[in-house]
C-alpha cells in the first residue's frame, strides 16, 4: 500500500511538471539551464544500485555476511553518488542560473519533483545503511531475508520512479 500511495504522489508531481512546462512568464526555462551530461552519470549510478542490491538480498538469505556488506555497500555508495550529484546540480542551477524554488513555475515544479524523489532516495539510503550496520554487527540473520527483500522493493520502486522523472524532466521537458 505504501508503494501504491507513493505512486500517486509521484504521478501528481509529474503531471504538474508536464502541465507547467513552458508556462513560466520569466526565465530561466528548462531548455536554458538543464544539462543532460551530469544527470546521465547520476542516473547510471542509481540504476546500477538496483542491480547491486539483488545479490545483497540473496547473500542475506544465504547468511553470507561478507557478501552482504560488499553488495549492500556498493548499493549505498551508488545511491549516495546520486544524492551528491543531485546536490551539485542544484548548486549550479542556483549559483549560475539563479533558479530557486520561488523563481518561477519551472523552479517550483522542478525542485518539488526532484526534491521529493531525492528525499525518497535518502530514506532508502537510511534503511539500507541500517541493514548494513546490522549485518556488520552480526545481527542480520537469514530469517531476516524477507524484511531485507521488502526494503529492496522500495529501492527498486525509487529507481523505477527515477526513470519516469528523468524522462519527464530531462528528455521530454526540455
Amino acid at each position: 500500500m505504501l508503494l501504491v500511495t507513493e505512486s500517486f504522489f509521484f504521478a501528481s508531481f509529474v503531471m504538474a511538471y508536464i502541465y507547467y512546462i513552458g508556462r513560466s512568464a520569466s526565465g530561466p526555462q528548462p531548455k536554458d539551464v538543464l544539462e543532460l551530461g551530469p544527470v546521465v552519470g547520476n542516473t547510471i549510478a542509481l540504476l546500477a544500485s538496483s542491480i547491486t542490491i539483488i545479490p545483497a538480498v540473496r547473500a542475506v538469505a544465504r547468511g553470507s555476511r561478507g557478501a552482504v556488506l560488499a553488495w549492500l555497500g556498493a548499493t549505498i555508495a551508488l545511491g549516495a553518488y546520486f544524492v551528491v550529484g543531485t546536490g551539485l546540480e542544484w548548486q549550479k542551477l542556483m549559483e549560475e542560473h539563479g533558479l530557486f524554488l520561488g523563481t518561477n513555475l519551472f523552479g517550483t515544479t522542478f525542485y518539488s519533483l526532484i526534491g521529493f524523489h531525492c528525499f525518497h532516495v535518502i530514506v532508502g539510503l537510511i534503511l539500507l545503511s541500517g541493514i548494513w550496520l546490522f549485518s556488520g554487527c552480526g545481527l542480520l540473520k537469514p530469517r531476516d531475508g524477507e524484511r531485507v527483500e521488502l526494503v529492496s522493493w522500495y529501492w527498486h520502486f525509487v529507481d523505477g520512479v527515477w526513470i519516469v522523472v528523468f524522462t519527464t524532466v530531462y528528455l521530454v521537458g526540455r
